[in-house]
C-alpha cells in the first residue's frame, strides 16, 4: 500500500505576497508568491501560463475574486439547479466473468450505455481500493508542490516529451480560460515512466495503469463483440496500444458560477478511464432522449464510492459508424473544496490507420466518416480551444 505523508497549507492574511506553509512529518517549506496585478489579461497570462503558477498559485496569492480572463460567457457556465442527476447504479463488472443470465445482462448494460449517453459508472472493477484512495491523496500531495517543482515540466522546458505540467487546456487560443492543473504522462513502456514520470507520482500511476488496463479489455471486448468481432482480435489491443494519464486539480473557486473547470469537449480517444472524488462536478450532454432526460440536457455523473467512470471517446464513435457515442462533457468548479481527477486515455499509436467497422458500414448502407491516421486528428485536436464534439467535424464526411 502507498504510504502518503499528510500535507497542510495554511495561507497568511497578508496581501501580497502570499506566504504558504507546507508542513510534513519531516520538512516544512515556506515559499512566497509574488502575486501580480490581475487586472488585465497579459498578466495573468504571463503569471499562470508562462511561470507556470497555475490557478493554483493564482489562489495562493489570496486571491478574493476571478480574473476575467476565467469569466466564460454566460453560454458556457454551468447552472447546476437546470441539470438532471444520473439515477442508475453502476454496472458490476464481476458478472461479466461467468456465463449465464448475469453475463447477458451486464453486456446489455454495457452496450446500452455506449449508444446512449456514451457515459458509465463501474465497480467490482479489479482497481484495488487502497489505491483509487492513494490516487487522490498523491494528486493532492503533488499540487501542493512549491511551483517551481511543477513548472519544471511545463512544455516548453520539460526534460522529457513524455511529460507535460499545464493549466487550462489550450490557453492561447481560448476565449476563456478553464479553472483547471494538470500533470499529463504519456505511457510508452515502465522502464521510460520509472525514468522520466515525476517522482511524487510515478509510482501510483503506473500500478493505477496496471490494474486497469485488463477492465478497459473487457470492456472492449464486450463493445466490438457487439459488432461479432471475437474476444481474441488483435484489434481490440490496436485500439489501447497508446496511454496517457493525467492527474487533474480544481482549486476552489471564489466564483464557480462564472467559470468551467473544463469547458465542453468530448474525448479523443477509445475509451477513457475517470477516478473521481467526493466532490463532483461533471456533466454529461444527452445526445437523445433516454429514461432519465432529454436531448441536449445536462446531466451530473455523481461520485459513487469505490466506482470508476468509463466514457466512449471519438475513435470508438467513428470505429462504430455513430453507434456509440462520444459523449460531450464538462465540469463545473465549487467554492467550497478542491478537486482532483485521475483519468487514464486509451487510444490508438499515432500512425494508425481509423476508419468505420466494414461490418457496422454495410449494415447501415453508408459510411458517416472518413478513413484518416490518427496523428492527423491529434493535431487537429490538440490545435483548437474545447468546442463540444466539433472536433468530430474533423473525420465526418457531411459534418453538421
Amino acid at each position: 500500500m502507498w504510504r502518503i505523508s499528510l500535507v497542510f497549507i495554511k495561507l497568511s492574511t497578508c496581501s501580497s505576497p502570499s506566504t504558504i506553509h507546507i508542513q510534513n512529518k519531516k520538512h516544512t517549506h515556506t515559499h512566497k508568491i509574488m502575486a501580480p496585478s490581475f487586472e488585465d489579461g497579459n498578466s495573468v497570462f504571463e503569471f499562470v501560463v508562462r511561470r507556470g503558477n497555475g490557478v493554483k498559485g493564482l489562489v495562493d496569492s489570496g486571491l478574493s475574486k476571478v480574473p476575467e480572463a476565467y469569466v466564460q460567457p454566460p453560454k458556457e457556465r454551468i447552472d447546476k439547479e437546470n441539470t438532471v442527476k444520473h439515477g442508475l447504479p453502476p454496472i458490476d463488472l464481476s458478472k461479466l466473468d461467468g456465463f449465464g443470465p448475469d453475463h447477458d445482462e451486464v453486456v446489455d448494460q454495457i452496450v446500452k450505455a455506449a449508444e446512449t449517453l456514451g457515459f458509465f459508472q463501474v465497480v467490482n472493477h479489479g482497481v484495488p481500493l487502497h489505491l483509487l484512495e492513494s490516487l487522490k491523496d498523491t494528486a493532492h500531495y503533488f499540487f501542493s508542490l512549491p511551483p517551481q517543482r511543477k513548472a519544471v515540466y511545463r512544455s516548453d522546458v520539460s526534460p522529457s516529451p513524455l511529460v507535460k505540467y499545464g493549466t487550462s487546456f489550450m490557453p492561447e487560443k481560448e476565449k476563456a480560460l478553464e479553472w483547471k492543473d494538470y500533470i499529463l504522462m504519456q505511457y510508452t513502456n515502465d522502464d521510460e515512466a520509472l525514468q522520466h514520470w515525476p517522482q511524487e507520482i510515478k509510482g501510483v500511476l503506473l500500478e493505477y495503469l496496471r490494474s486497469s488496463i485488463g477492465m478497459v479489455k473487457k470492456l472492449l471486448q464486450v463493445l466490438l463483440g457487439n459488432f461479432g468481432i471475437k474476444p481474441d482480435d488483435p484489434m481490440i489491443d490496436v485500439l489501447i496500444g497508446k496511454k496517457m494519464l493525467s492527474m487533474n486539480f480544481y482549486p476552489a473557486c471564489p466564483n464557480p458560477d462564472l467559470t468551467v473547470g473544463v469547458g465542453r469537449h468530448s474525448d479523443m480517444g477509445t475509451l477513457t478511464v475517470l477516478l473521481q472524488d467526493g466532490i463532483g462536478g461533471l456533466y454529461v450532454k444527452m445526445e437523445q432522449d433516454i429514461d432519465y432526460g432529454k436531448k441536449g440536457d445536462w446531466i451530473e455523473i455523481p461520485p459513487t464510492p469505490n466506482a470508476l467512470v468509463i466514457n466512449v471517446g471519438d475513435m470508438l464513435q467513428i470505429l462504430s459508424n455513430g453507434k456509440y457515442k462520444s459523449a460531450e462533457h464538462r465540469v463545473r468548479t465549487t467554492s467550497t473544496s478542491s478537486r482532483v481527477s485521475i483519468p487514464i486515455f486509451t487510444m490508438p499509436r499515432e500512425t494508425t490507420k481509423i476508419v468505420p467497422l466494414p461490418q457496422v458500414v454495410e449494415k447501415d448502407g453508408t459510411a458517416l466518416y472518413r478513413e484518416f491516421v490518427l496523428i492527423d486528428y491529434m493535431k487537429n485536436f490538440f490545435g483548437n480551444a474545447h468546442e463540444g464534439k466539433k472536433s468530430l467535424d474533423f473525420a465526418q464526411i457531411n459534418p453538421t
